[in-house]
């Protein structure tokens, strides 16, 4: 075998700042390698760099809000990257304009960013980027070749704990000795976890979870196979009229993904409160959201809102949608399924590998809902990822059906379609006995009715799919137009028309 065999090869760029990305599979590592090489920077130029890092950080005045808002922090960003330009630009005359971007680029890195871990962060193959201590390298979860070593370290322990602790004011959290434990996420949406040692026994630890930069759309996850446009369809016509559903599935199986790929489904007239301890859901902007997130209580211990706090408010917002990011409680789960019965659409994601053991861990403690609640859930869509293959499949789609035994009340779970792993297709498992008669009942619409509503929402999917409609904006506007004129946008399908027809270009553009 060879010493070094290259899997792939290919180049990141983070505020001007290039690297380039090898991964390698060498015989003196148990796992390939993720190399990042980024230009060395001569001794001279560094102290350079640490005096024009202390003229800018003493000319420019930084807001707390510049921090703390998405867009005003990149403005700021610019704003130091074009100082240090400027100033590198003045003291490095011979050098050339890359020179200058690179180095400035690297400034904005280590004042305002994480340094290195900012190239990770630009990454589109990562999914996971984690620091264990400072001893260790960096790893990263890449999309294709799972875990991978990285060339990329953290110098101290203090530098990690700084990283957590800039990291957690962000997003107003906090880690220290007495709270060294901490869930929070960045400016772009990405979710971080932090631990502090002792707790982590072998060093401070930082998890990111890397958020999507381009969401998730219903076209992506059919393209992928990830859902078919029969189940797409039927969630799509679930939504529309306001059934509950739960997306459950194992850690990183993508049910908040595909939980956000369906809520564009929603009409933009309705009112979307959502409910998380840490920020994953993107909802489209041009739906009526209101996001709300916990907080932790301050050194006193005081100033805490808990997820429960938020359900018990929400319901005082006049809420047509709520979507709870995590159930983990049975105090959350019980005020969930009161808004279920007081006419709320709920939307919840539950950690769970099978419909029959979502519905388990929703009727068993530590959630315990009591069997006589669970009649509000109409739906339980199960993703599943299968790690061998790289895949992302909904394992699992089933209804809840109300039903007595004896004089107990005792529902059951009926699933309406299966992942088929041999064929890699899903099977039809049983017809629904509740969600059709149900949507039926709420709607007025006949059988007939019913399955042409279904063949009119398979027909859009598939044209949207065949004119590469990857936008949620795009998706959005269409599924708009859709409600509010149904004539016009089947003519346009039926004739297969431009998108450009129903949509602007200008929200078509990824």
């Amino acid at each position: 075998m060879k010493d070094s065999t290259i899997l792939a090869h290919y180049y990141v760029d983070a505020h001007k700042v290039k690297g380039e990305v090898s991964i390698e599979r060498t015989s003196k590592e148990f796992v390939p390698l993720y190399v990042l090489k980024v230009p060395e920077v001569q001794p001279a130029t560094l102290a350079l760099m640490d005096q024009i890092r202390e003229k800018i950080l003493s000319e420019v005045a930084i807001k707390t809000t510049e921090l703390l808002e998405p867009k005003a922090f990149e403005d700021l960003k610019i704003k130091f990257f074009d100082r240090s330009y400027d100033l590198l630009r003045r003291e490095l005359s011979n050098e050339r304009e890359e020179i200058w971007e690179f180095l400035a680029g690297t400034l904005v890195h280590e004042m305002l960013g994480l340094g290195k871990i900012e190239l990770l962060l630009a990454d589109g193959d990562l999914e996971d980027i984690v620091v264990n201590n400072a001893e260790e390298p960096l790893w990263v979860y890449h999309k294709k070749y799972g875990w991978l070593k990285t060339n990329v370290s953290i110098q101290s322990e203090a530098q990690i704990q700084n990283y957590s602790a800039m990291i957690g004011r962000r997003s107003g959290r906090q880690i220290t000795t007495l709270n060294p434990l901490m869930d929070a996420h960045m400016t772009t949406g990405d979710r971080v976890n932090a631990t502090l040692f002792p707790i982590s026994t072998f060093g401070n630890t930082i998890s990111i979870r890397k958020f999507r930069r381009k969401p998730w759309v219903i076209t992506d996850v059919l393209e992928n196979k990830t859902v078919t446009l029969d189940i797409a369809a039927l969630l799509w016509l679930a939504i529309q009229y306001e059934t509950n559903i739960i997306f459950s599935g194992g850690t990183a199986t993508g049910k908040t993904s595909f939980l956000n790929v369906l809520m564009p489904f929603i009409p933009p007239n309705q009112r979307i409160i959502s409910i998380e301890d840490t920020r994953e859901i993107q909802l489209p902007k041009f739906l009526h959201w209101v996001p709300l997130t916990t907080r932790e209580v301050n050194p006193e211990g005081k100033g805490g809102v808990s997820m429960l706090d938020l359900l018990v408010n929400s319901l005082r917002m006049r809420p047509d949608r709520i979507i709870v990011g995590e159930i983990r409680r049975g105090e959350q789960a019980e005020v969930l399924f009161e808004a279920m019965h007081t006419g709320h659409s709920v939307y919840a994601t539950l950690h769970a590998d099978t419909a029959e053991q979502t519905y388990r861990r929703l009727v068993n403690p530590p959630i315990d809902v009591p069997e006589s609640l669970m009649e509000a859930l109409h739906l339980i869509a199960v993703s599943f990822r299968d790690r061998r293959k790289g895949l992302r499949r909904i394992f699992q789609l089933a209804e809840i059906v109300p039903a007595f035994k004896g004089e107990e009340f005792k529902p059951f779970i009926n699933v309406l379609y299966r992942w088929n792993p041999v064929k890699d297709n899903m099977l039809k498992v049983k017809q629904s006995i509740r969600i059709l008669d149900e949507l039926k009942l709420h709607t007025g619409m006949t059988d007939h009715e019913f399955k042409r509503d279904l063949r009119e929402k398979t027909d859009i999917l598939k044209w949207m799919l065949n004119k590469n409609i990857r936008t949620v904006d795009g998706i959005g506007k269409v599924v708009v137009e859709y409600y509010f004129d149904p004539d016009r946008v089947l003519k346009v399908v039926k004739k297969n028309e431009n998108p450009s027809v129903l949509v602007p270009p200008s929200l078509l553009k990824v």
